[in-house]
């Protein structure tokens, strides 16, 4: 079993991976004009704030101190979305690709967490997530080949 320390800095590490995935979300959405992508970016932004949410109130149940932020790495990553979209005129594909490419390293991350040998009940708050993190990649991998921008 991950010592409590062990325990808190993974979960921490998957608050910060949430807390970028909303942020990026959220960008994506403004940056795209059809309405199915904004609200699909949306959706996921508020599906990965309720997964920080969640973390955060297992991190404080053993008795840790939750992260509040993401992480810097991931502003540079938000930035690029915002560079992608003016340089390119707002250009979908683009976007969608770069959502990809911050969803592969979310499903990395859940990965990783996963061997943690975490105990029980953040184990399966864990799985549960990652189930859904899994399927929103998939589905934004889907997109990215039928637009195009599979590279």
């Amino acid at each position: 079993m991950a010592t409590n320390d062990d325990t808190i800095s993974t979960l921490n590490n998957l608050i910060e991976t949430c807390k970028d995935g909303e942020n990026g979300f959220r960008t994506a959405a403004e940056g795209v004009k059809k309405s199915e992508l904004t609200t699909l970016f949306n959706t996921y932004a508020q599906q990965r704030a309720r997964f920080a949410s969640e973390l955060q109130a297992e991190v404080r149940r053993i008795g840790g101190d939750p992260e509040q932020t993401g992480s810097v790495a991931a502003s540079l990553h938000r930035g690029w979305i915002n560079i992608k979209s003016v340089v390119t005129g707002e250009d979908e594909a683009a976007i969608i690709a770069e959502c990809e490419r911050g969803e592969d390293s979310a499903v990395a991350n859940y990965q990783e967490a996963l061997k943690a040998n975490l105990p029980a009940d953040a184990q399966s708050v864990v799985q549960r997530q990652y189930t859904d993190v899994k399927a929103a990649h998939d589905k934004i991998r889907d997109m990215k080949q039928a637009s195009g921008a599979a590279k």
